[in-house]
């Protein structure tokens, strides 16, 4: 990410923070209330992350990547109250930053030539459970901002901005790691990625430890209701049953780890099936195809479709459910596929499930992918 003008390394100005997420804030632009109640549920969200950290300590673990999160989403709906009662998010955070609180230091900054930093620092921290009561006292003010005066509105905006940065400083967070991760995190989740910026796992790799660019994959059903693949006619992985009292067609489940290898450029479950995993390199080999990358793609694949049924495998459906990617990103941290956007992984998913509603209810089909449009579709046997 580039820095920004007058920012020393690392930082990023609010006000970029503001264009960058300009294009993910799809509520109503003249309906504050939801931008409020958004933020009062974040707020509630900060307060339960550090609860969790003072009562449970080492034993909670994930507690900073939680509360950057909490942080981030707060500081988003911030944002989309303050767009609608025309504040600006910099200015806001620029007037919280002022007082005894802080102590004001006048840095050198690389930004640009003969470029300074002005750096807000508090004088003493806060304690913890001090500074989240605050911060909910000042949010549940937030809440009456559509019948306050404009001049008091700027008043209640700049109170919960400067309690926001005391609750930071109290839990121990960086204010810009904050920032940072929730831009990520908004346009990985509501915008639609391009395609040049998206990565491809095994580009450097020869053609027999590569994925296959395009495959038709034929599944078709036989005895005791077992599933059959077939791939360049040959036979490959074990037959499936549905393995559950009450047949879902879950024995048709692999249309999902062709999805992923369609459209995320990712299956170890794939790579093993077809005997393509990537041995010329021994940490991809061990770290990316191993048995433990296979474990987490099929555990995640089997929740997914314990929560797909529960909404007749997304049929009529658009959205997958922001908990829901909120889970794949801390199922799949760690291994290549965390470098795709939440909004890829809802392709995958959405296109994935028509595929297999198509293949349940023939019994059997073709599974055609193409990795290069990254597209998955069906065609009858």
């Amino acid at each position: 990410m580039a820095k920004d003008a007058d920012c020393p390394s690392g930082s990023i100005t609010l006000t970029k923070y503001a264009t960058d997420v300009f294009p993910t804030d799809v509520l109503p632009p003249e309906d504050i209330n939801r931008a409020l109640m958004g933020l009062y549920g974040e707020v509630g969200g900060i307060m339960t992350s550090a609860k969790k950290h003072v009562r449970e300590r080492s034993a909670y673990p994930g507690f900073r990547r939680a509360a950057e999160e909490e942080f981030g989403d707060t500081l988003w709906y911030f944002n989309a109250v303050c767009r609608r009662v025309n504040a600006s998010l910099e200015e806001i955070f620029a007037e919280a930053a002022k007082g005894s609180l802080f102590t004001n230091t006048c840095a050198a900054s690389d930004a640009a030539p003969g470029a300074v930093a002005h750096i807000a620092t508090f004088t003493e921290a806060s304690p913890i459970d001090d500074s989240l009561f605050r911060l909910g006292f000042c949010a549940a003010e937030l809440l009456r901002l559509p019948q306050t005066p404009h001049n008091d509105r700027i008043i209640k905006l700049v109170e919960f901005a400067r309690t926001y940065l005391q609750a930071l400083h109290s839990s121990n967070i960086v204010f810009a790691d904050v920032v940072k991760r929730n831009i990520l995190k908004a346009r990985g989740a509501f915008l639609e990625p391009n395609p040049v910026e998206l990565p491809i796992f095994d580009s450097e790799f020869d053609e027999e430890e590569c994925l296959p660019s395009d495959f038709r994959i034929r599944i078709s059903q036989g005895k005791a209701d077992r599933s059959y693949l077939r791939w360049n006619n040959v036979f490959i992985g074990d037959p499936l049953t549905d393995n559950i009292s009450d047949p879902d067609g879950y024995r048709f489940h692999d249309v999902f780890h062709l999805a992923y290898a369609a459209i995320l450029h990712w299956s170890p479950v794939f790579r093993a099936l077809i005997k393509q995993k990537r041995k010329s390199k021994a940490r991809f080999d061990e770290e990316q195809d191993s048995g433990r990358a296979i474990v987490v793609e099929e555990g995640l694949t089997a929740w997914i479709f314990m929560k797909a049924k529960e909404l007749n495998y997304f049929e009529g459906q658009t959205k997958v459910s922001f908990d829901i990617l909120k889970i794949i990103e801390d199922f799949t941290s760690g291994y290549e596929v965390s470098q795709c956007p939440l909004k890829l992984w809802e392709r995958a998913i959405l296109d994935g499930y028509v595929v297999f509603r198509q293949i349940r209810d023939a019994k059997g089909g073709w599974v055609i992918g193409n990795r290069a449009a990254r597209k998955i579709s069906f065609e009858p046997l």
